[in-house]
């Protein structure tokens, strides 16, 4: 069974610190590398990494440049042969989920990932990832690092998290990694953890810095796509906004929530609308 380090980044958010902590130290499974990166913090989230401090092998804090530069120290300070992301305020289902994971991963793979709930409030979403990871997919989709487990040695193969980019730097790893170097993948099917929904890259106000983000992307490795990817992207925002107008009218949403869930009986590889 292989060895994991689990890194959690935290920037003033004690309280979402203090649940994601208690939620790994938690954790039945024992062979966990635990490593806190704090920003500086100022709201009393040194306090509580002092108070955990037995429980927590690496603990650093100091001021960084952004999340991915936070990420980037933990890559670099861990020492697990899988690396696994649970940022503050995100927590694990239950105390033995690490132990049923881990049970999946024999090594043979560089990239396992499972399932998530997204938690907004009092307000969740399952999310259910595919087992077959498709360009398409990854259009207007990534599988967020709350459920990913990634080989440490594919960021000394390639490259760190890219430092530049501000909310799909994560994006920009697994794009590359899988579709240009064939990285080996399974789905594990399994919901990992609860992500914490309220972050900058999952704000309504963020999806043109996502966009514009995405294609920086698309130029550098798979520029001869692009257009492809802008079409795509188009009649995705043109769906999103049909849907909007639509839900405006009650009897037609739900004759079209009828018609599409019918559909999937015999597409199951269709959205539900919901």
């Amino acid at each position: 069974m292989s060895k994991i380090s689990v890194i959690t980044v935290n920037y003033n958010d004690k309280s979402g610190l203090e649940k994601t902590i208690a939620s790994v130290i938690g954790q039945t499974f024992a062979d966990i590398e635990y490593i806190v990166i704090d920003g500086d913090s100022t709201d009393g989230s040194k306090e509580v990494i002092e108070a955990f401090k037995k429980k927590i092998d690496i603990a650093v804090s100091e001021p960084d440049s952004g999340i991915y530069n936070a990420m980037n120290k933990g890559i670099r300070a861990a020492s697990g042969e899988y690396l696994f992301f649970l940022n503050a305020g995100d927590v694990f289902i239950d105390e033995t989920i690490l132990s049923q994971v881990m049970a999946f991963i024999d090594g043979s793979k560089d990239y396992y990932y499972g399932n998530v709930i997204f938690k907004e409030g009092a307000n969740e979403m399952p999310v259910v990832y595919p087992d077959e990871l498709s360009f398409h997919f990854f259009t207007y989709n990534c599988i967020c690092h709350q459920t990913s487990f990634l080989k440490r040695e594919l960021f000394e193969r390639y490259f760190y998290y890219n430092e530049t980019l501000k909310i799909v730097s994560d994006w920009e790893f697994l794009v590359y990694t899988i579709f240009l170097k064939n990285i080996t993948y399974q789905h594990i099917p399994i919901t990992v953890s609860y992500y914490d929904f309220t972050g900058i890259s999952s704000r309504p106000e963020s999806e043109a810095l996502k966009k514009t983000e995405r294609e920086i992307v698309m130029q550098k490795y798979f520029r001869w796509f692009i257009e492809d990817y802008q079409i795509m992207e188009e009649l995705r925002s043109k769906r999103i906004q049909y849907v909007l107008h639509i839900k405006k009218f009650p009897w037609a949403w739900k004759i079209l929530k009828a018609v599409s869930n019918t559909m999937m009986l015999f597409l199951p590889k269709m959205k539900p609308l919901r």
